[in-house]
């Protein structure tokens, strides 16, 4: 595969997994000082990784919000949790279960900030059960 078609297939993935609405103002704010880190981004994570036949994307999508609380990446965390709940067809307890294997293999506090975190996103999106 080359650039051109890592590029096309990452792009397609990147909006599969985050939403046109996020990929479309990821777009929209490129600049000369980020345009080459947003196009290996597309190419590489999104291109390579993200296409490759063995984890469906549930699985990935775990894993990066596993690996975004163990990093303390709540930008991130963020992101990849609101676009599980919003385009990955995840539910507020999926959210959760991963949030508790986490407490445990990440420590308490960082889980603890990921439930904050997590608690936000799924208030705002009105998943929220009382």
């Amino acid at each position: 595969m080359d650039d051109n078609q890592r590029r096309d297939e990452g792009m397609a993935q990147r909006r599969k997994v985050l939403g046109d609405e996020w990929v479309d103002k990821s777009i929209k704010n490129r600049n000369a000082f980020n345009t080459e880190f947003q196009d290996l981004i597309t190419r590489y994570a999104w291109g390579d990784i993200w296409t490759r036949p063995h984890f469906d994307h549930r699985t990935r999508r775990v894993l990066v919000i596993g690996t975004m609380v163990a990093l303390g990446q709540w930008d991130e965390f963020r992101l990849h949790v609101r676009a599980a709940l919003a385009e990955g067809g995840f539910t507020p307890d999926d959210i959760k279960e991963i949030l508790l294997q986490q407490a445990i293999y990440c420590g308490v506090p960082a889980a603890n900030h990921a439930i904050k975190e997590a608690n936000a996103i799924i208030a705002e999106l009105g998943l929220l059960k009382s």
